[in-house]
C-alpha cells in the first residue's frame, strides 16, 4: 500500500449520509483524484493518504483511499493555505495571509490557546477573535468525535446529528447507555444502538437495553401496520429479540409511561384470542395513541347533519342524467343526497359499480349549489385517474394540505387547524390506502361545517403507513355509509369486473381460457414462468392489445424469490433492455440504470423539480414533487456526472443526481401493494407459491381490479383457487373503530 501527502484543492462530490467523496489532492507532482468513505473532510486541509491506484471505467486513475490522516500545517504556506480555504467562516485567502505573516508558524499555537491576540491584526475584532477560535476547537473537537463514531460503523451524516445534539456529552453516553441515541436521534435505530453496546461491554440483560428493546418492537409494529401491540405481543417480541427468557413486563411499561414515551390503554384488544382468560392492554407509542384519539374526535365533530331539500337535489340529479344520458340506481341517488345533508359520508363499492359516476353527480349538485369542492387523492396515479375521471383537478392529499418541501418545514403541512381548507365539498378518492397519520392531518384541515366525503373499496389492501382507517369508519357505524353492490359495466360482459366480484365473494372463478379479457396459463416451474411472463410482456400482449409494452405490468405478491420483484426487474431489464453500445448507464451500488428502463419513484419527495419541454426541449411547465409509486423511463443519462432524466406520465421531466438514485428502482413488474391506486390496460400475475398469510383472497382481488382490459395469470390453478378461499389478513392492531364507539 501506497502514500500520498497533499492539500484537498477541491470536493468533487461528497455524500453526507455515507461519507463516500470524491476529491482532488494537489502536491508537488500535480493533481490526483482521490476516492473514499472519509468521516470528515473541508478543503485546504493537509492529508496523507494511504491506498492504491485504479482505473474507473468512465474517470479514468483514481487513487483508492484506505486510510488518511490530517496532518497539521507546518509551514506558513500551508497554514496560509488551510485558513484562508474557507473552512474557517470570515477567513479568506487575503485575510489568512495577513494573520499567517503577523503570527508565523505559531498561528496554530495562538488562535486555540490565544486566540484574542487576533484582534492585533487590523480588521479582526476582539468578538471576531474569540469567534474564530472557538471554531478552529470546535472543528478540532467535532473531527475527534467524529472519528469516534465511524469506529462503531455510523455514518457521517448521522455522526453530525448526534454531535449537534450531544457535544461532547456523546462519549459518556455511548459508554452508558448507547440505546438513548436511538430515542433521540432520528436514524439511529435499535439494532446500530445495540451494536454500539455489545462493543462497550453492555450486558445483554441491561434494564436500558430491555427499554430500548421494547421501543423498537413498537416501532416495528407501525411499520408493519400496526397502531399498538397487545401486551403479549410486546412481551413476545422483545424476549425474541433480545434472546432473553423473561423480563419485568410491568415495571418496564411503568418507568416508559412516566418518561411519556408510550401509553397503556387499558381497553380491551378486539378479538384478542386471551380476551376471555385475562384483560389485554394495549401498548401504543404516545404519539399513535394520541393521534388515534384526536382522529375519532375530529371524525365525531365533523358528523353533524343538515336539512337538505331533497326534491330540489333529485330534480339536480335528473338533470344530470339526462345530460350524461345516463339512470343512477336509487341508492347512487341516496349518495348524492347523504352528501348535502352530512358532515361526513363513505361511499364505497367494487369496481364496476358506479363510484366515479356517483361522484361525477355530486360534483354537478355542488356546482348546481354553488358550492365550492376540493377533490383529492393519496397519491400522485390516483390522483391524475381522479382528475381524467371528473374532468376537474384533483391533487394528492400531501399537495392539498401544501407540504413544505426543503429545510425545517420539509413534510410539514401547511393546512392545518390555524390555516385549514376552504371549500364546502371535500372528496377524497381510494381511501383505502389513507393510513391513520395522513387522515390526522387531513382531519386537522377540514374545519367543521365541511361535508366531507370519503371514497373507496372497502375490499382492497389496507394502507401501506400504520392503520385501517376506511375499514374502523365503516366498523364504527358510526357514518352514513352508502354501498354501491350493482354491478354497471355489462357492456361485453368484462370477465375482470365479474371475476374480481366473484372472487371478493370467496367463490372460485373459471380459468378454463374461455374469457376474452381473463386467462390463466398452467404452469409450475419457476424458469418456465419467467420466459412466460417475457413473452406476454415482449410482444403477445402489446400487439393483442395494441398499447406500448410500458403500459403493461407483472404484479408480483413478493419482492425476493425467482418470481419476485427483485429478481423479475433483473430479468426484464437484461432480456427487454440489455447493455449495448452507446447505451448510457450509471451503476449505484447494486442498482444498474439504463436509457430506456421503465422506473418507479419509491418515496414522497415534495420538491423535487420537474419540467415539461415542447418542441427544441425548450420548458413550457415547472412543478415540484414526485410521489411513491409515481412510473417513468430512463429518458436520458449523464455517465460521466453520473445523472439520469427520467420522463413521468409522458411529459413530466425529471433529473436525478446519484445520491438521490436511491428514490429509484426497476419498476418492470412491482409489488400488488405498490399498484393501489394504480390501472394498467394489462395486468400479468405470476401465481405459484408464497407465505400463506400473504396469499390471500385481498391480495388477489385488489390484483386483479388494476385491470382495464386484461388480466393473465401465469402459474398454478390451485393457488388462485387457495388464494380464493383464504379470506384471514394479515391482522392490524388498531383502536380507531372503539374509540368512534366510544363517543
Amino acid at each position: 500500500m501506497d502514500q500520498i501527502t497533499g492539500y484537498v484543492d477541491h470536493i468533487i462530490f461528497r455524500n453526507e449520509e455515507n461519507g463516500y467523496t470524491v476529491f482532488v489532492l494537489e502536491n508537488d507532482d500535480g493533481e490526483v483524484t482521490c476516492v473514499g468513505t472519509i468521516p470528515f473532510l473541508t478543503e485546504g486541509e493537509l492529508v496523507e493518504v494511504e491506498g492504491t491506484f485504479t482505473l474507473h471505467p468512465t474517470y479514468g486513475m483514481q487513487w483508492q483511499i484506505e486510510k488518511l490522516r490530517e496532518k497539521a500545517p507546518k509551514d506558513t504556506e500551508s497554514i496560509a493555505r488551510y485558513l484562508g480555504s474557507g473552512a474557517i467562516k470570515g477567513i479568506g485567502p487575503r485575510l489568512a495571509s495577513r494573520i499567517v505573516a503577523y503570527f508565523g508558524e505559531e498561528t496554530f499555537r495562538v488562535i486555540e490557546e490565544e486566540p484574542e491576540r487576533l484582534a492585533e491584526i487590523k480588521g479582526i475584532s476582539a468578538r471576531m477573535a474569540r469567534r474564530l477560535g472557538t471554531q478552529i476547537e470546535e472543528k478540532r473537537d467535532m473531527r475527534q468525535a467524529m472519528m469516534y463514531m465511524g469506529g462503531f460503523g455510523i455514518t457521517p451524516h448521522l455522526s453530525a446529528k448526534i454531535y449537534e445534539r450531544y457535544g461532547e456529552k456523546l462519549y459518556a453516553i455511548i459508554q452508558k447507555n448507547p440505546y438513548k441515541l436511538a430515542e433521540d436521534i432520528e436514524g439511529v435505530g435499535f439494532k446500530t444502538a445495540d451494536e454500539i453496546a455489545a462493543s462497550v461491554g453492555i450486558p445483554a440483560d441491561s434494564e436500558f437495553r430491555i427499554r430500548s428493546g421494547v421501543l423498537y418492537a413498537l416501532q416495528q409494529g407501525i411499520l408493519e401496520g400496526h397502531v399498538y401491540l397487545p401486551d403479549d405481543e410486546v412481551y413476545r417480541r422483545t424476549c425474541e429479540l433480545l434472546g432473553v427468557d423473561t423480563f419485568d413486563l410491568d415495571e418496564m411499561l411503568i418507568n416508559l409511561s412516566i418518561d411519556q414515551l408510550i401509553v397503556v390503554d387499558n381497553m380491551q384488544a378486539a378479538e384478542s384470542e386471551e380476551a376471555e382468560s385475562r384483560p389485554v392492554r394495549r401498548i401504543y407509542l404516545s404519539a399513535f395513541y394520541y393521534m388515534e384519539l384526536n382522529t375519532a374526535h375530529m371524525l365525531h365533530d365533523l358528523n353533524i347533519r343538515q336539512d337538505v331539500n331533497e326534491t330540489r337535489v333529485r330534480v339536480l340529479i335528473d338533470q344530470f342524467e339526462a345530460e350524461h344520458q345516463m339512470t343512477l340506481d336509487e341508492q347512487q341517488k341516496r349518495a348524492v343526497i347523504t352528501m348535502l345533508e352530512s358532515g361526513i359520508l363513505i361511499l364505497t363499492g367494487g369496481p364496476g359499480t358506479g363510484k366515479t359516476t356517483t361522484v361525477n353527480a355530486m360534483i354537478r349538485c355542488a356546482i348546481a349549489e354553488e358550492a365550492t369542492f376540493l377533490l383529492a387523492a393519496p397519491t400522485g396515479r390516483a390522483a391524475k385517474r381522479m382528475t381524467e375521471t371528473t374532468g376537474y383537478e384533483a391533487k394528492t392529499i400531501h399537495r392539498l394540505l401544501e407540504v413544505g418541501g426543503a429545510g425545517e418545514n420539509e413534510g410539514v403541512f401547511g393546512r392545518n387547524e390555524e390555516n385549514p381548507l376552504e371549500a364546502d365539498i371535500i372528496i377524497i378518492d381510494e381511501m383505502s390506502m389513507v393510513d391513520l397519520p395522513l387522515m390526522y392531518a387531513l382531519l386537522k384541515a377540514i374545519p367543521v361545517g365541511t361535508h366531507v366525503v370519503l371514497a373507496g373499496d372497502k375490499d382492497q389492501l389496507p394502507s401501506v403507513g400504520c392503520g385501517s382507517v376506511l375499514k374502523d369508519m365503516i366498523a364504527s357505524h358510526a357514518f352514513p355509509l352508502v354501498m354501491l353492490t350493482r354491478i354497471f359495466r355489462q357492456e361485453g360482459q368484462s370477465d375482470i369486473v365479474l371475476n374480481a366480484h366473484r372472487i371478493n365473494d370467496g367463490e372460485k372463478i373459471a380459468l378454463d381460457n374461455q374469457s376474452e379479457d381473463f386467462f390463466m396459463m398452467q404452469r409450475s416451474n419457476e424458469a418456465v414462468i419467467q420466459e412466460v411472463l417475457l413473452s406476454l410482456l415482449k410482444e403477445k400482449l402489446p400487439r393483442y392489445l395494441k398499447v406500448n409494452r410500458q403500459e403493461i405490468q407483472v404484479l408480483t405478491p413478493m419482492r425476493r424469490g425467482a418470481l419476485g420483484v427483485e429478481q423479475l426487474n433483473a430479468f426484464f431489464q437484461k432480456e427487454l433492455n440489455p447493455p449495448g453500445t452507446g447505451k448510457a448507464e450509471v451503476i449505484y451500488t447494486d442498482k444498474i440504470f439504463r436509457k430506456g428502463d421503465k422506473v418507479m419513484q419509491i418515496k414522497n419527495n415534495y420538491h423535487k423539480k420537474w419540467e415539461i419541454r415542447g418542441k427544441g426541449g425548450v420548458v413550457i411547465e415547472e412543478g415540484e414533487g414526485i410521489f411513491n409509486g409515481d412510473m417513468g423511463r430512463v429518458l436520458y443519462i449523464d455517465p460521466e456526472r453520473e445523472i439520469l432524466e427520467v420522463c413521468f406520465d409522458e411529459d413530466r421531466v425529471v433529473t436525478y443526481e446519484r445520491d438521490e438514485l436511491p428514490e429509484l428502482e426497476l419498476a418492470y413488474a412491482v409489488t400488488i401493494h405498490k399498484s393501489q391506486g394504480s390501472e394498467y390496460p394489462a395486468v400479468i400475475l405470476p401465481l405459484l407459491t408464497g407465505p400463506r398469510q400473504l396469499m390471500n383472497r385481498n391480495l388477489l382481488y385488489t390484483a386483479v381490479t388494476r385491470a382495464k382490459r386484461m388480466v393473465v395469470i401465469v402459474g398454478r390453478r390451485e393457488v388462485v383457487w387457495k388464494m380464493i378461499a383464504n379470506s384471514r389478513e394479515n391482522r392490524r392492531y388498531c383502536g380507531l373503530s372503539d374509540r368512534i364507539k366510544e363517543l
